[in-house]
């Protein structure tokens, strides 16, 4: 295909009957009629005294506000096609395979096409009603500001009005765009409300209005217009991006055009040689021949003069020699005139025909109009589906505005493309299902939902649409992570989730900032022939790095310490053996979480553990402490035996008295309060041991070879530090918790002389370890070794709540699974992954999700001024006390939280309910008001008049001044009472 062409890769839309993309093709495949009367709640005023039919969406009046921050009085002003446009945007980036969240700060364009604002209409002629929020809500310029704005986009934003065919022009806009570099990714779309019955009055005057309320393109029956809803948004990228990015691709937009009927009959009359000529051009953009034109489909309003008009045009182009005729239809026939929206609505059916390889059938095609003499020029009407063929197809869509702007797309199927890689054979790969959501709430309602969807998929592996879920569903601070294998114990895991005593009393993980991760590298002693051979095998980021550590280490070691491991050889209990293993996983498993972007922002090592934790830091390169492992594994290997070391559960006080070069026993590690080692001789350990156990403290020998950390370690200290005095440490490029100082490094160098006093002195790891909580306050520890050790001792040590304690490779046995579990507490706790690197690349293929489920709670109809949302009748009961059950968190109870102990308090919170339109309750001192009350700049000079109305000895104050102080209600109330304060001085 050629460098110009354009992927479709997502898509959203809600039609009469079709509330979303898979509900739109069902009705497409079986035929349907959606058409109906208008709902009673939508008639009012002059014009509507008797039912109209037409096509109309279910609950047009639904806005989820919470999830964009609308406070309720500006959801209730906003123009419900707005509305519309921003939750159908946001699935249509899901269902591109990516977070909405992660185009935020980029290039991404917004191009939508509408006729107009019915809801100005109805709004903005009482003008003692009008108001900032209504003046902005009901600009068709807004609509596609409104996205680009919430979204945080900051490509081109535009609306199109050019009637009709307004969203095809929008997608032609979109697709210029595109091309020209003017931006990466673009959203294009349309949108059409029936509000008024002003333009079925135009109509009905003009002869086009049906008088059933039914659109029967070409058919003998054709009687005129119905008008519709509908709403439909399509992503939009380069092919070669999104072909490189791996995104599913519905269809490729080989090429558009957009021309104007110029003096035609009439400015409301269509032109057939224009509308020809649109088709002709964008055949020629797209390199196509009208022959290679399988299927079109055409504007097909279903009015007698503008289908002859469409169908001369169309056959003047495709009455050429070919297999068979162009076939033809129009959606109108199914949901009637969706107007603004009806280009993206055949946009949408053509994209969903090429990707399913079957056209649907056209609806009335069974009276086919003599008139339009379709068979002689080269075209047909569906009678029943087509499959289309194998490679490649191509299809056409026309839309033309009243006015007489034209617009025609080509579209392709899309390109067969190579997977990413062959799936190995045998078990399953663990992956880590990822949900995020803005309330627990709506967390629980959107786990039922990929629950219920995730079930109904055959049983099957889970990885891809672990991974996919990586890319769609995260960004949103409430999270859940499942680590499944297969598809059946996924559905069970976000079923059980769902179904959360604690979720459903609003208590969820939320990740208010990413975590700060703090590694603690494990020292000898838990080294085990065998030890993270599973996760080995499984996972392709550990074995890449473990190989990197052991080709560092065979030149220093005659032999690789790798191949040990995995034999699970005994040998590796050795002293020459067990420290250089033990480095190798250390530095392995810190390398791979770093590769995923869970790297630490604090290391400490215990004992030999430093060494993996200073290349960790960036102090040594991975060959140089590779070098100094194996010197010192060699040396300590070569002393005599006879040394040991003693665990005893006591504190450093208990065992003072036994301490001294004179008395045999050295200090080795102080752990914790109770957890104290001790190092010398065999005989003089046992005879301590006695005395302390006599005294009621356990005590249990420590299964090595050498009197580690003692005087016996004297005769290796000065040949370790010659071997370390070519090296020049760097400075550590994260704070380094020396288990040598017991503190956080100061500008102390990891030289020749630290490494040598590192061998013979005690461990201080609980002072290291109080240390570097006190300073650093991590969220989130993480044993680097093959046993759980560091994260049992730091534990015991009396941490703060919060801080998580994980390991990802906890024993033995370790697999894979292990790794992805603390990978997934990392994610709930506010990290973000970089998760291609769990998964190889031939489980990295995007599975279709179910798009994020929009709370149905607050409805906004005809209120612009009396704006507080009204219940709908199959909302969810409120949620319990102190359960963050919307964008406002919860706060304290009395006084505290409705500032009834504090005038100023109530009265700012007063001023944010009337300036909002929230319901008492939802407002305390901790709400902020840019990100849980959605407050903007006219909303906060509203609320300063408020302000100085309810406490005209506030008054006086700059927004300048005011500024800083509106973190949140509480410190706006504290800033104004301190106003008032100094200003009522004498």
């Amino acid at each position: 295909m050629s460098s110009a062409s354009v992927a479709l890769v997502g898509l959203d839309c809600v039609f009469p009957g079709a509330p979303g993309p898979d509900a739109y093709w069902e009705l497409l495949m079986r035929g349907g009629d959606a058409t109906g009367e208008q709902p009673g709640p939508r008639r009012f005023g002059p014009g509507y005294e008797t039912p109209v039919r037409g096509g109309f969406i279910d609950d047009a009046d639904v806005f989820d506000n919470d999830f964009f921050t609308v406070s309720p009085r500006e959801a209730a002003a906003m123009d419900p096609q707005q509305r519309l446009l921003l939750q159908c945007a946001w699935r249509a980036l899901e269902d591109s395979g990516r977070s909405p969240r992660s185009l935020a700060g980029g290039d991404t364009g917004v191009f939508v096409g509408m006729m107009g604002s019915e809801w100005g209409q109805l709004h903005l002629g009482d003008y003692g009603r009008v108001t900032p929020q209504l003046g902005a809500g009901s600009s068709a310029g807004m609509a596609a500001n409104r996205i680009s704005y919430h979204l945080d986009l900051k490509g081109p934003s535009l609306s199109v009005d050019t009637a009709c065919s307004s969203s095809l022009v929008a997608v032609h806009l979109a697709v210029n765009s595109l091309l020209s570099g003017e931006c990466g990714t673009a959203l294009a779309g349309g949108v059409n409300l029936v509000l008024t019955p002003a333009l079925g009055l135009v109509y009905a005057q003009m002869g086009l209005a049906s008088p059933d309320g039914r659109c029967r393109p070409f058919s003998a029956d054709a009687n005129g217009i119905a008008r519709s809803d509908g709403a439909g948004v399509v992503v939009l990228r380069r092919l070669e991006d999104a072909l490189a990015d791996g995104q599913r691709v519905y269809a490729v937009i080989r090429g558009t055009a957009v021309n104007q009927d110029g003096r035609s009959n009439g400015v409301t009359a269509p032109n057939r040689h224009s509308q020809r000529e649109v088709v002709a051009a964008a055949y020629r953009r797209a390199g196509v021949t009208p022959d290679q034109v399988r299927f079109v489909e055409a504007h097909g309003t279903g009015t007698a003069l503008g289908d002859v008009i469409e169908c001369g045009a169309l056959g003047e182009v495709h009455g050429v020699p070919r297999e068979e005729p162009c076939a033809i239809g129009s959606v109108k026939g199914n949901l009637g005139h969706t107007e603004g929206a009806s280009g993206i609505a055949g946009l949408i059916k053509v994209a969903l025909a090429l990707h399913h390889r079957i056209v649907p059938a056209s609806r009335y095609a069974d009276r086919e109009n003599p008139q339009l003499r379709l068979a002689e020029r080269g075209l047909a009407l569906l009678k029943a589906p087509v499959r289309l063929p194998a490679g490649e197809v191509v299809a056409g869509v026309s839309s033309f505005g009243m006015g007489g702007t034209n617009a025609h797309a080509v579209l392709a199927a899309a390109p067969r493309t190579a997977r990413a890689g062959r799936r190995r054979a045998g078990a399953a790969p663990a992956g880590v299902f990822t949900l995020s959501a803005d309330t627990p709430e709506a967390l629980r309602r959107n786990l039922a939902a990929q629950a219920a969807a995730v079930a109904a998929r055959p049983r099957g592996d889970a990885a891809a649409l672990c991974w996919t879920s990586n890319r769609v569903k995260t960004g949103l601070p409430y999270r859940a992570a499942f680590t499944a294998t297969d598809t059946v114990e996924l559905a069970e895991a976000l079923r059980a989730a769902a179904e959360d005593e604690r979720l459903a009393a609003g208590i969820a993980d939320r990740a208010w900032r990413p975590p700060v991760i703090g590694f603690l590298f494990t020292g000898q002693g838990v080294q085990e022939p065998g030890m993270t051979a599973a996760l080995y095998r499984q996972s392709p980021l550990y074995r890449r790095r473990l190989d990197e550590a052991d080709a560092a280490l065979a030149p220093h070691l005659g032999g690789s310490v790798r191949d040990l491991i995995l034999g699970g050889d005994p040998a590796l209990h050795r002293t020459r053996w067990a420290q250089p293993a033990l480095f190798a996983v250390g530095h392995a498993l810190a390398a791979t979480l770093s590769g995923l972007g869970a790297g630490p922002h604090v290391v400490l090592g215990h004992s030999v553990g430093e060494f993996a934790a200073a290349v960790s830091a960036g102090v040594l390169t991975l060959e140089e402490a590779a070098r100094l492992v194996a010197e010192r594994a060699r040396l300590m290997d070569a002393l005599p035996e006879g040394g040991g070391m003693l665990s005893v559960r006591a504190g450093r006080e208990a065992v003072e008295e036994f301490l001294g070069r004179g008395r045999g026993v050295s200090l080795a590690a102080v752990n914790g309060p109770r957890n104290t080692v001790l190092s010398g001789g065999v005989a003089e350990l046992e005879r301590v041991a006695g005395v302390l156990r006599e005294r009621g403290a356990h005590c249990r020998a420590v299964g090595v070879s050498h009197a580690f950390h003692s005087p016996l370690m004297d005769p290796v200290l000065e040949p370790l530090a010659a071997a370390a005095a070519g090296i020049t440490p760097a400075a550590p490029r994260i704070p380094v918790a020396s288990t040598r100082y017991g503190r956080l490094l100061a500008d102390e160098a990891m030289d020749g002389a630290y490494w040598a006093a590192q061998a013979a002195g005690p461990v201080l790891f609980a002072d290291a370890l109080a240390d570097l909580v006190a300073r650093t306050a991590p969220t989130a520890l993480v044993e680097i070794g093959p046993a759980p050790q560091l994260i049992q001792l730091a534990g015991r040590s009396g941490l703060a709540d919060g801080i998580r304690l994980l390991h990802p490779a906890p024993g033995r046995d370790a697999t894979a699974r292990d790794l992805a579990e603390t990978v997934a507490a990392l994610y709930r706790s506010g990290l973000e992954p970089r998760w291609d690197e769990l998964y190889e690349p031939a489980w990295r293929t995007t599975e279709r999700l179910p798009p994020y489920a929009f709370s149905t709670e607050h409805r906004f109809w005809h209120a612009a001024a009396a704006a507080r949302p009204q219940q709908a009748p199959s909302a969810p009961a409120a949620a319990p006390a102190g359960a963050a059950a919307g964008p406002v968190p919860a706060a304290g109870e009395g006084g505290e939280r409705d500032g009834s102990a504090d005038p100023v308090l109530a009265a700012v919170v007063g001023a944010v309910v009337e300036v909002g339109d929230y319901a008492p309750e939802r407002v305390d001192r901790n709400s902020r008001f840019y990100e849980d009350l959605g407050f903007d700049s006219v909303m906060i000079m509203q609320l300063k008049d408020r302000i100085e109305t309810s406490l005209p000895q506030a008054g006086g104050i700059a927004v300048q001044q005011l500024l800083p102080a509106l973190r949140s209600v509480g410190t706006l109330a504290d800033f104004v009472g301190e106003w008032i304060s100094v200003g009522v001085r004498p």
